[in-house]
Parts: structure tokens; sequence; C-alpha cells
């Protein structure tokens, strides 16, 4: 709806030296001074005007774009796994680079439990989803027996 109103405003924009030079022949004087050359200036002044805006648009909307796409360190930050704790608190074990931690997540409030001295071997393909096997494995892991598949 928003587009159909932009597209309608731009067109009579466009036809506004038309209809004032149709007017200005009419009545048999020159009045505004939009017929012959004026009316060309006026025609080439709004279409640059029309560019120019739909080039702002267009620079805003790719630029917003890049922005997004730059992660920078989000490579280096992996979520491997999270465990719901109750209606609004996660524990969720991060690695960051080489070290993985667990950290509790609360409305509000995001702290370190435990930096892990030696890392879980977490399968790739399961990072999506809460791991069924997730709780045991960071129990084994932070009892200190070992990490175990």
């Amino acid at each position: 709806m928003r587009t159909a109103t932009q597209i309608m405003t731009a067109l009579g924009l466009l036809c506004m030296p038309w209809m004032l030079a149709a007017e200005e022949v009419q009545r048999g004087t020159p009045g505004l001074g939009v017929t012959g050359d004026g009316a060309a200036h006026l025609v080439q002044l709004v279409l640059g005007l029309v560019v120019v805006v739909a080039a702002i648009l267009v620079l805003g909307f790719v630029l917003r774009r890049i922005h997004g796409l730059s992660g920078g360190l989000s490579s280096d930050f992996r979520v491997l796994g999270s465990v719901s704790l109750g209606s609004r608190e996660r524990m969720v074990l991060v690695q960051v680079g080489d070290v993985q931690m667990v950290v509790g997540v609360a409305p509000g409030r995001v702290q370190t439990l435990h930096v892990l001295e030696r890392p879980i071997d977490v399968n790739p393909t399961a990072v999506k989803g809460a791991d069924p096997s997730f709780a045991q494995r960071l129990r084994t892991a932070m009892s200190g027996q070992g990490a175990s598949s």
C-alpha cells in the first residue's frame, strides 16, 4: 500500500510540468514560465531528485546487509549446547577459540559458571538443538572424570 502511494506521488510529480504547460496554453499567458525549455528543466530536476533518493535507499539497504554479514569474531564464538534450567534460565556450553566454558543465562544476566580444563567433544551436527546427552557430558566434564563421546 505504501509503495503504491509513493509511485502515484512520483508519477504526479513527473506529470506536473505538462499539466502546468497545458494550463498556460489554455489561458494564452506565459503564466509560471514552465513552457518549452522550462518544462524540460523541471522534469530533469525531478528525475534527478528521484534518482538521488533511490540511490540513498539502495545504499542504505546494501550497507545494512554488509554490516550484518561481517561477523568479525563470530567464527571464534560458538554455542555448543544448552540445557533449560527453568522457564527463562539456561546453562550454555560456549567455545571461545580453544577454551570451552559453561555460562549461566538469565534475564538481564550472563555469568561464567565454569571454565573447562579439557574441552568436551561435541558432535557439530547436534549443535542446533538441545542434545539429550549434553547434561551427562557436562556432569562428567565438571566432575573431572574426563570427556566422553
